[in-house]
């Protein structure tokens, strides 16, 4: 044997038999390539999602942040239309102007001679703020589309002696509604009473002591004037006692044209009618004028200034005659 073969040969044993000869761009199955130690281990091990990682944990920090500092984010219930996070409020029926404003509750101070209560018969100043139905109903009445039903009812508690007692109340609320001169004469809408089991009447025309309407949760008293109104949130007409038995200045003692006048006032504002001013020197007043603080621009506009509504009636001068119904010409 030569001796270059002898070298070769003793080569041969050395290297380790399972070592390839030459690196394999694919490792064997099931077998990994020695792992290098350190930051180019890691390098080689990871690549380029090393340099990714640092990145994408700050930006999570980020946003962990600033959500953090945000406020709730409000949803919408798709089902209700309600927002679910948002503060709730009642529903309106549509975006017409509200059917009673929020009185001040600090009275005040105001002296219109013709908003003062006038002498006469007594009346009961506390009820029970509690009403009943009066028994009764009427036939439809008008041809409009827009169709209200009502009942007529007493607060409990009150002397019925005072105003002729519950039945006299109740009939001169169906003869102003029915009356061609009313409301349902110009064709939009049309009324009928019904009796106490009736589900849910449109309105409920309610006559009410005083005390029991000078309530903030009913008409209020800011103004120390007696006064009558609409409730929207009761669906109640509140007829103040003291008005229905004393009338109002303007309107000189003729009890009938008053309490006729107080009916269609507050109904019609039931029929979505805010108020308005004397139009003319010496005209019939409209009904939605508030006649029972009298019939002149000037003293309304100053009790309307002091609650805060200064543009429904103009301070210019005018004053109108009394009238009780929303078209008096018709017949």
């Amino acid at each position: 044997m030569s001796e270059t073969t002898h070298r070769e040969r003793a080569a041969d044993r050395r290297r380790p038999s399972a070592e390839p000869l030459a690196a394999s761009w694919r490792p064997a199955a099931g077998r990994r390539p020695p792992r290098r130690k350190g930051w180019r281990g890691v390098l080689a091990t990871y690549g380029w999602r090393v340099y990714a990682l640092p990145v994408l944990m700050a930006v999570t920090a980020l946003v962990v942040v600033q959500t953090a500092g945000e406020p709730p984010v409000q949803t919408a219930d798709t089902a209700s239309g309600v927002r679910l996070d948002a503060p709730q409020e009642t529903p309106t029926e549509d975006t017409a102007p509200p059917d009673a404003q929020e009185t001040p509750q600090t009275p005040v101070d105001v002296n219109i001679p013709s908003a003062e209560l006038p002498n006469g018969g007594q009346y009961t100043q506390t009820g029970a703020g509690t009403w009943h139905v009066v028994p009764g109903e009427t036939a439809k009445v008008g041809t409009g589309a827009k169709f209200y039903t009502y009942t007529v009812e007493v607060e409990d508690g009150i002397d019925a002696s005072a105003f002729g007692g519950d039945e006299a109340f109740a009939k001169l609320i169906d003869q102003t509604l029915a009356d061609p001169r009313g409301w349902t004469s110009g064709g939009q809408i049309s009324v009928q009473r019904v009796k106490a089991d009736f589900p849910n009447p449109t309105i409920r025309i309610s006559l009410t002591s005083p005390d029991t309407a000078h309530r903030p949760d009913k008409c209020g008293y800011a103004i120390k004037y007696e006064s009558s109104c609409w409730r929207g949130t009761d669906k109640r007409v509140m007829i103040n006692l003291a008005r229905w038995v004393r009338g109002a200045v303007a309107f000189g003692g003729d009890m009938i044209t008053y309490r006729q006048y107080a009916i269609n006032h507050e109904i019609g504002h039931a029929f979505r009618n805010g108020h308005v001013g004397c139009a003319a020197e010496g005209a019939l007043a409209p009904v939605m004028m508030q006649q029972s603080f009298g019939v002149a621009n000037n003293y309304v506009a100053q009790l309307n200034r002091a609650v805060g509504q200064r543009d429904a009636v103009k301070e210019d001068g005018l004053t109108c005659k009394p009238n009780a119904w929303p078209n008096p010409q018709a017949k």
